[in-house]
């Protein structure tokens, strides 16, 4: 297993970040990461963009689930069905959440073993005979900026985007309007909560790795922008919410 996931996803993204610092990015290896998380996120934008929509989509009905649990309190056949003729509707497969973030975990942890090995020796022995071996990698980014060491103000940027994020999405989900119900109550602590974690998961890792998540969570504002746009949109023209 160790193999296939080395030879399928970490050599090639390893790869792919060397020769975009080779050719690309002007010898410049926060760039390279940055054109690298771009080329990522357009990749598997259709993965991401039905994750946002998923997410937002399954904030709004829940008013609904929690009617339909009310209605048929006690009969779980028909509570059952309804909550299935809901998710037909609203076009939702419960499993395609889980399915989602299943899929983007290997290239996650890939992406993080590249960007986070790309400084060691070690990793010349991962490169394809046609990537050219840099003979060092410069870890200042612009200039000035140490990719190897940690950076509170990158951490504190990255936290900021993911609040921001956070905001984004929970302005998705309050179109049911019911601002004591659980699930919104549990997203409007992630808003907090979601910035709070990667100060504390980042504040000591590389600055290369930051910046990654820093460019991803920029990435993923904008999506949430869009389909907040796309959701409020077919409010407005009485068509229910779908992930698709």
């Amino acid at each position: 297993m160790k193999e296939i996931y080395s030879a399928l996803i970490y050599k090639p993204i390893l790869n792919t970040l060397v020769f975009i610092y080779n050719n690309i990015s002007f010898g410049d290896l926060g760039l390279a990461i940055i054109i690298l998380t771009i080329l990522f996120r357009l990749v598997l934008y259709p993965l991401f963009q039905k994750q946002v929509r998923y997410q937002a989509v399954m904030q709004r009905i829940q008013p609904k689930l929690k009617k339909i649990q009310q209605d048929h309190k006690g009969n779980m056949e028909k509570q059952s069905a309804a909550t299935m003729a809901l998710y037909k509707e609203h076009r939702i497969n419960p499993l395609s959440g889980f399915l989602i973030i299943l899929v983007q975990l290997p290239v996650f942890i890939a992406l993080y073993h590249a960007i986070g090995r790309v400084f060691k020796p070690e990793i010349l022995a991962d490169l394809y005979s046609f990537i050219t071996k840099p003979a060092a990698i410069n870890p200042l980014f612009m200039g000035f900026l140490d990719l190897t060491q940690p950076s509170y103000f990158l951490v504190g940027a990255t936290a900021l985007a993911q609040y921001i994020q956070g905001k984004l999405a929970l302005g998705a989900t309050q179109a049911s309007g019911n601002s004591n119900d659980p699930a919104q109550k549990i997203g409007q602590s992630m808003v907090w909560m979601a910035p709070l974690i990667t100060v504390l998961v980042f504040a000591k890792l590389p600055a290369a790795v930051v910046l990654y998540w820093f460019i991803s969570t920029i990435f993923s504002i904008g999506q949430q922008i869009l389909v907040n746009k796309q959701l409020k949109a077919n409010e407005h023209r009485g068509i229910p919410e779908t992930t698709s």
